[in-house]
């Protein structure tokens, strides 16, 4: 297979951001949430998508037995 400079290019620039925040996840989500808000503040517009769901997933049924939680 050929090395495409487009995957390549792509995988110094998460190993980079990876790296930056000492491979914190949490860290590296919470800079993102952090730049889309400094974004949105600016005026650029920001694109949000519902959560895809996976092929054949249903939701699940409720039933009137099953228990609720009360908030509070």
């Amino acid at each position: 297979m050929k090395d495409d400079p487009i995957v390549e290019e792509v995988h110094r620039v998460r190993e980079e951001i990876a790296a930056k925040f000492n491979y914190d996840l949490r860290a590296i989500c919470e800079d993102a949430q952090r730049r889309t808000e400094e974004a949105r503040r600016a005026g650029r517009r920001v694109v949000s998508r519902p959560p895809r769901r996976p092929p054949g997933w249903v939701a699940p049924k409720t039933t009137p037995e099953a228990p609720t939680r009360k908030a509070g």
